[in-house]
């Protein structure tokens, strides 16, 4: 499979970025962190601008939509695009207004971008529900310097969820995991890059400590989690979320956040641990992002679920014979 970008993919790209540069970034991001504010700004750029259609749109899919919802991670964007844009439209068939957010049953967790979100999906097992929101369905949470607005569910809300159907539980998952593999590998770049920059100019020994060679191991090595991350991701997307890829996807993603925030904190050094310090920005989301439906235990476990029951065992067998 040839994942090359094409010239309207370099160009949405470029779109995107310029957009981005205008409303997102770090400071921005911190602006907004001590009142858990949801970039309705950055929000309405976005939309004015056509991104949150592409995933259902003539010329563009969910590849495109994938796209954008890494380049929205990697520059902290406070907006629920890869929700948004890519998982609902993909499980819906269609947009929906305003923010949306994700859900696993029974629904009593924190949400991300629940204060503002207007729907939200959940994983009920064998189906997924659709919830419509509003301000008076929602109990806000402390943020405890997460990155993102918080809040959980009141008792009874679900209650009024509709059913999607029978199945529908499984491609709201596939979907959550390709979207969560995005938004942690936009976040773990942001990190690297931030690392990267600091290292080229803090000097020790009479030279930057990046042209030691042990630094520039850890940093390849992470530089090559994040982009297997990145790929397994798009890969993914591409294919529409089959249930063992976005699996894989969500298994390495999650599995490599860890060490690239400790390896990105541990190279800064004493500076690295100051909350006020832009590395923050990036890795303060990452543990949320670690957890969220279930963490890399519950992601491993769908891996081999996907690949080694002995019902796909057969597939792949057959599949093989055939070729």
């Amino acid at each position: 499979m040839d994942l090359t970008l094409t010239k309207q993919q370099e160009q949405i790209l470029e779109a995107v970025g310029a957009l981005l540069e205008r409303h997102a970034g770090h400071e921005r991001a911190m602006e907004l962190s001590p009142e858990s504010a949801y970039d309705t700004e950055l929000a309405q750029a976005l939309a004015e601008a056509g991104f949150l259609d592409v995933a259902l749109g003539d010329e563009t899919g969910p590849l495109e939509a994938a796209l954008i919802a890494h380049e929205v991670a990697q520059k902290v964007g406070t907006v629920s695009y890869a929700a948004s844009a890519l998982v609902v439209p993909m499980l819906l068939g269609e947009s929906v207004e305003g923010p949306a957010t994700l859900a696993r049953m029974p629904a009593e967790a924190p949400l991300r971008f629940g204060p503002h979100a207007r729907t939200v999906l959940i994983d009920a097992g064998d189906e997924a529900l659709r919830l419509s929101v509003g301000p008076e369905d929602w109990e806000p949470v402390p943020t405890r310097g997460l990155g993102w607005p918080l809040a959980r569910l009141k008792p009874g809300s679900v209650d009024r969820a509709e059913s999607l159907g029978a199945g529908s539980g499984e491609r709201l998952r596939s979907w959550w995991r390709v979207a969560l593999t995005l938004e942690t590998a936009g976040a773990m770049k942001g990190a690297l890059d931030t690392t990267v920059e600091y290292v080229k100019n803090r000097i020790q020994f009479n030279k930057p400590i990046g042209e030691f060679q042990a630094v520039q191991h850890r940093l390849a090595h992470c530089a090559v989690l994040i982009e297997g991350s990145r790929w397994l991701g798009l890969e993914a997307a591409y294919k529409e979320a089959p249930a063992d890829l976005a699996a894989v996807a969500a298994t390495h993603a999650t599995g490599a956040a860890d060490l690239v925030m400790r390896e990105s904190h541990q190279l800064h050094g004493a500076i690295g641990f100051t909350r006020e310090y832009r590395l923050h920005t990036w890795t303060q989301r990452l543990p949320a992002l670690m957890r969220e439906l279930g963490g890399p235990t519950t992601h491993r476990r769908a891996t081999t679920d996907e690949y080694f029951s002995s019902e796909k065992l057969e597939e792949r067998l057959a599949a093989a014979a055939s070729e």
